[in-house]
């Protein structure tokens, strides 16, 4: 059994001082969706647990910046970490509503890809600091699929991004993203 670490007077050093903003940067932005890295961001690596290596990732990736003005450099952002081979071709348009229609090629029996892999979407709202997820919308044979999004949502910005989970659960896709403008 450990004790807790005690408190500390001393000022930190500018080194510690900016990854403390990066971790807490990266840990505001991924709280959101933290059930979806649970589940889907690689492998637990012993007393690593996924969401912490996507943590320590996106520390490492994904901000972008100098201290004291860190942001989050999205096309770096992962959502998911996995050996299911990902979507082919991947595009998402805006429409005229509130919606972003996303094609991809099936790539079905390539590699471990399966026509019943299920689309999972994740998109943020960069303009309201808003996620929405999707889980379990399209099969990978689908090929398409129309995402529609609250209508507060139009005219803001949007960074989205698809992976595929194997139908039994037990393997993902890497995510793939993209901004869009809705």
């Amino acid at each position: 059994m450990r004790s807790l670490p005690k408190r500390t007077h001393r000022i930190p050093t500018q080194a510690r001082a900016e990854q403390r903003e990066k971790f807490t940067l990266v840990s505001q932005f991924l709280a959101p969706i933290g059930s979806i890295l649970k589940r889907y961001f690689g492998e637990s690596q012993g007393f690593k647990s996924r969401r912490n290596l996507a943590i320590s990732y996106h520390i490492r990736e994904a901000v972008a910046g100098a201290s004291p003005d860190f942001t989050m450099d999205y096309q770096k952002v992962i959502i998911a970490e996995g050996e299911l081979l990902g979507p082919e071709n991947p595009s998402a348009a805006p429409q005229a509503t509130a919606a972003i229609k996303l094609d991809w090629e099936d790539n079905s029996g390539q590699g471990l890809a399966k026509s019943d892999d299920m689309l999972m979407v994740v998109t943020y709202n960069t303009t309201r600091n808003l996620f929405d997820t999707r889980e379990g919308t399209k099969k990978r044979s689908q090929a398409t699929y129309l995402l529609e999004l609250p209508g507060t949502w139009l005219g803001d910005t949007v960074e989205c991004w698809i992976a595929f989970v194997a139908a039994d659960g037990k393997d993902n896709s890497s995510s793939m993203g993209e901004m869009v403008l809705v």
